[in-house]
């Protein structure tokens, strides 16, 4: 397993195999990714509903759209001096 991102396309799969039914580690095994990065991702793009499985929903552009705004705010805080 390499450190990557995660692209909007590997969302998308996420959510059709989550969808499914398909067990977390053999997601992240599809995908090349750690079991943590699976996690988070579907911490990241909850819909705070649940699926028809019984689990936590997941959505791929709720995921893209936090994902995009994270990145805004990423870098050193601005202070009231500056």
């Amino acid at each position: 397993m390499t450190c990557r991102y995660l692209t909007y396309e590997d969302r998308k799969s996420i959510a059709a195999l989550y969808a499914d039914g398909v067990a977390l580690a053999d997601i992240a095994s599809a995908l090349g990714a750690h079991l943590a990065t699976i996690y988070r991702e579907l911490a990241r793009g909850n819909t705070g509903e649940l699926d028809g499985n019984g689990r936590s929903g997941y959505n791929a552009e709720l995921a893209q759209r936090a994902l995009q705004d994270s990145i805004k705010h990423r870098g050193r805080k601005k202070t009231a001096n500056a």
